[in-house]
C-alpha cells in the first residue's frame, strides 16, 4: 500500500491555514518539509486550490514544487452533492475539472463525497450523532441513486482515457453513508474505474447509534475500495437524548479496530492509497504521524501473516 496525507489542518509556525480554503501559497516550505519528513508518499489536494492557479502553466509549476519536496499530488479532491438543486450543477463541474487536473498533475484518483451544506442546523453545528442525517440513505428513493449514477458515469468515461479512477466517499449526511448504499451506487455506475472510499469513521459518527459495525462494513466494502480515508473517533453516547458526541483521535487510540480493518483490506487484495485523514486541531504532526507509523506497522504485521480476520 501507499500512504497519502489527507490533511485537515495546515499549520506550521508562524502560519495557520484552513485546508478547505487553502490557497497555493498556503503550502509553505516549512509545512511541506514537515509533511515530507513524516514519510508520506503523496498529498490529497483540493480542486479549490488548483482553481486558483494561473492556468495550465500555474498547475504545472505547483505540481513541480510539491514534487520537489517528494510529495506528488496523488488524489484531487472534488466533492459536493449531486442531488441538491442549488449546487448540483456546480459540483458536477468541479468533478469534471478535477479529472482534468488529475490528468495534468499525474494523479490517478479523483475523490469526493455527496454531502450538501446543512440546511437546518445552526451554523457551526457538527451534523453527526443524531437521529436524523440530512440526505441520508434511510430516506433516499431509488431514483436518487439512478440519477447520481447517470451523472457520474460520463465523468468516469472521460477519466478512463487518462488513467484516472473516481472514488465516492462513504460519508455521513449523504446518500452514500453505509455499505448497502455504497454497493448500490457501484452497481449502478458500473464502470471499472469507479469505486468507493470506505471512510469508516463517517459510519461511526453518522448517527447516535451506528447502522452497522466497522467490521461488517469493511467486509462488505473492501472489494470495491479504490481509496481509503482513515480516521478514528471516540464517542460518548447519550441514549436518553438520542445523541452522540464524537471527536477525532489518532488511529491507534479510537474505538475502531484498525488491526481488523487493515487485515480485511489486505486480504481483499487492496493495494491502493491509505489516506491519513488528519486532525483538525492541536499538533497535527504529532497526531497524524503517529497514525501513519501505526498503519505502516499494521500493514507489515498483517502481510507477514500475524493476524487474520475471523
Amino acid at each position: 500500500m501507499k500512504y497519502c496525507y489527507a490533511n485537515r489542518r495546515q499549520a506550521a509556525f508562524p502560519d495557520v491555514f484552513s485546508t478547505w480554503s487553502a490557497r497555493p501559497e498556503h503550502f509553505t516550505d516549512t509545512w511541506l518539509r514537515a509533511v515530507s519528513d513524516a514519510g508520506y508518499d503523496g498529498l490529497e489536494v483540493g480542486a479549490n486550490t488548483l482553481d486558483l492557479l494561473d492556468g495550465a502553466a500555474g498547475v504545472e509549476a505547483f505540481k513541480n514544487r510539491l514534487e520537489g519536496f517528494g510529495l506528488p499530488i496523488v488524489a484531487v479532491r472534488a466533492g459536493g452533492s449531486l442531488i441538491e438543486a442549488k449546487s448540483s450543477r456546480s459540483n458536477l463541474d468541479v468533478m469534471r475539472r478535477s479529472v482534468d487536473y488529475a490528468g495534468a498533475v499525474g494523479a490517478s484518483l479523483v475523490v469526493g463525497n455527496l454531502m450538501a451544506p446543512q440546511r437546518y442546523l445552526p451554523a457551526g453545528w457538527e451534523p453527526t450523532g443524531m437521529v436524523h442525517s440530512q440526505d441520508g440513505s434511510k430516506d433516499a428513493p431509488i431514483y436518487l441513486y439512478e440519477r447520481v449514477a447517470d451523472l457520474i458515469r460520463p465523468v468516469c468515461d472521460s477519466a478512463a482515457g487518462r488513467g484516472v479512477t473516481v472514488a465516492i466517499e462513504m460519508h455521513h449526511a449523504s446518500p452514500i453513508d453505509n455499505s448497502w448504499s455504497a454497493l448500490l451506487l457501484c452497481d449502478l455506475v458500473d464502470r471499472r474505474n469507479f469505486g468507493i472510499n470506505p471512510d469508516i469513521g463517517n459510519l461511526a459518527w453518522a448517527y447516535h447509534e451506528s447502522e452497522e459495525t466497522p467490521e461488517d462494513n469493511v467486509r462488505a466494502l473492501a472489494g470495491v475500495a479504490v481509496y481509503w480515508h482513515c480516521k478514528n473517533v471516540v464517542r460518548v453516547n447519550h441514549p436518553e437524548n438520542e445523541r452522540s458526541v464524537a471527536w477525532k483521535v489518532s488511529l491507534e487510540d479510537g474505538e475502531m479496530d484498525y488491526r481488523f480493518l487493515m487485515t480485511a483490506m489486505v486480504e481483499s487484495g487492496y493495494d491502493g492509497y491509505v489516506a491519513i485523514e488528519g486532525g483538525r486541531v492541536g499538533d497535527q504532526f504529532q497526531m497524524d504521524t503517529r497514525s501513519l507509523r501505526y498503519m505502516r506497522e499494521l500493514e507489515s504485521e498483517v502481510t507477514a501473516g500475524e493476524t487474520k480476520v475471523p
